[in-house]
């Protein structure tokens, strides 16, 4: 876990947007956070991720530097996102998770975290947490990420249903939940990072700084439709659920700045491009337009660099 800071410095969040492959923008942001602040995990005090940001907030959260998790995500996401039925991109995602977090579980992790899935049957968030310091109620009860492994609460915060199937979990006390992709409640987790930092670890609003990173803002791409009824219905839900994650992930901005203002400095990094070649979605698997994202976030991070060198060093 991070080490208790006394009252001289801030207590630091990072938020981590969903938006699949396009977590390759996300990345070349934290690159060069890194490179002013060194290892991401010292400097972030709480680490919150959804979908594509629970990946690279889990593996933050565990001590990995951005290049070795840029190059999983080379490895992994293309191949995860190439897969057209969802059994296949299940399986994809299935051995991306047991691959990368093997057998850990919550207590692995060097800084607070936070997974944002969505549980289906009661139709509300389901977070993962690593410390019962975050908990509002229950916290004689509470147990690290539900007594489940890291691999599996990240797995259920991806499962973009129903382009993934939906993530089962059973927890060791025979507990049983069926969680979907936390994009689907919280695609921007930043205000839920805020209400653990307030209310549940009890830092004054004016103690909080976050840094929220989203993926970016592209024009929908053109595919190709190679049958008349299951394509065209194939690029509708794809396009649907896009919209439904970015207004998501726009309203989410919009309230956390009516609730909070400048009481919680924030630094939101996640620019838009209109150039026709930027066009993607979140189901990308071309590596050329994927390290062009990863280009685009490094570039985004020039803008805020001296409010970020303020808020972490």
């Amino acid at each position: 876990m991070a080490a208790t800071h006394g009252s001289e410095r801030p207590f630091r969040i990072l938020s981590l947007d969903g938006g699949g492959a396009k977590g390759f923008y996300t990345l070349g942001v934290l690159k060069e956070i890194e490179a002013i602040g060194g290892p991401l995990w010292q400097r972030f005090d709480l680490v919150y991720g959804t979908s594509t940001g629970a990946i690279i907030a889990s593996l933050v959260g565990l001590g990995h530097p951005v290049d070795d998790i840029l190059a999983l995500y080379r490895e992994h996401v293309v191949k995860v996102m190439r897969s057209l039925l969802p059994s296949k991109k299940t399986a994809a995602l299935d051995a991306l998770s047991a691959e990368v977090f093997k057998d850990q579980d919550f207590s692995a992790f060097k800084t607070d975290i936070g997974i944002v899935c969505t549980d289906w049957d009661s139709e509300r968030p389901k977070i993962f947490k690593t410390s019962k310091h975050q908990a509002y109620r229950q916290a004689a009860s509470f147990v690290p990420g539900f007594g489940c492994k890291i691999g599996e609460a990240v797995h259920a915060s991806c499962s973009a249903y129903p382009f993934f199937w939906k993530k089962t979990i059973v927890s060791p006390t025979g507990e049983r939940y069926e969680l979907a992709d936390g994009g689907f409640c919280a695609n921007n987790p930043t205000l839920y990072a805020i209400a653990d930092a307030t209310h549940a670890l009890g830092h004054a609003p004016e103690h909080v700084r976050v840094v929220s990173i989203g993926v970016g803002e592209y024009p929908t791409p053109r595919r190709h439709v190679f049958h008349p009824g299951r394509w065209i219905g194939y690029l509708f839900t794809v396009r649907l659920l896009q919209k439904t994650l970015e207004i998501n992930t726009q309203s989410m901005d919009q309230l956390r700045t009516v609730l909070f203002g400048d009481d919680v400095p924030t630094v939101r990094i996640s620019k838009a491009y209109t150039e026709p070649e930027m066009a993607t979605d979140l189901f990308e698997h071309d590596l050329e337009k994927l390290d062009k994202l990863w280009q685009r976030g490094r570039r985004s991070y020039a803008e805020f660099e001296p409010q970020l060198k303020a808020f972490l060093l």
